[in-house]
């Protein structure tokens, strides 16, 4: 609600419904790379079979930080329902709970038992179903509290905000910039 009061944006709808307009056409940019960058989207691309849409979104924002050179290892991070130990050291962060014993096919975690939100350490907001939504909520949360973006994952943050949300200046880094430019071929 802070989010919308300080914008002036409906912040589910916009984010949804951007990740959907551009989502095609980023997963044609996903298949299009080459090296290190390519093999890990095609990783990617080769765990989502179907075409559910939080299947694609979830999809889009785990390639982002990968395409965009951001390093999301210590963003979104793993662990089962009974480790509490692996984000006390997360400023920002999603962490994706599966249940114990259950052997995750992906590391996309399309279908984790819950998602968290952490800030600073702490689990700030819980019982999220799908990566998606926790994002979204994330992106939010840190944009309306001016919480810095994880360092880590600083370029998928701006592009979520300038590129996708249309928030804020229009000067892009280069690397967000030639990402727009491609998306708006």
């Amino acid at each position: 609600m802070e989010f919308s009061r300080i914008v002036g944006k409906n912040l589910k709808q916009e984010f949804y419904e951007s990740i959907d307009r551009h989502s095609l056409h980023l997963i044609e940019i996903f298949r299009s790379k080459r090296g290190n960058v390519g093999q890990l989207l095609t990783q990617l691309l080769q765990q989502t079979k179907t075409q559910e849409p939080t299947d694609i979104r979830s999809l889009v924002l785990r390639g982002l930080p990968i395409l965009l050179g951001d390093n999301p290892t210590d963003f979104f991070k793993t662990c089962f329902d009974s480790d509490d130990q692996s984000f006390h050291h997360l400023d920002l962060g999603i962490l994706l709970v599966e249940q114990e014993g259950v052997v995750c096919p992906s590391s996309l975690h399309l279908n984790p038992a819950s998602v968290k939100i952490i800030i600073e350490g702490e689990v700030v907001m819980e019982g999220f179903k799908d990566l998606p939504k926790a994002v979204c909520i994330l992106f939010g949360l840190a944009y309306a509290l001016h919480l810095n973006y994880p360092k880590s994952m600083k370029n998928t943050f701006q592009f979520i905000q300038q590129v996708l949300l249309m928030l804020g200046h229009n000067d892009l880094k280069p690397k967000l910039q030639s990402l727009k430019n491609q998306l708006t071929i």
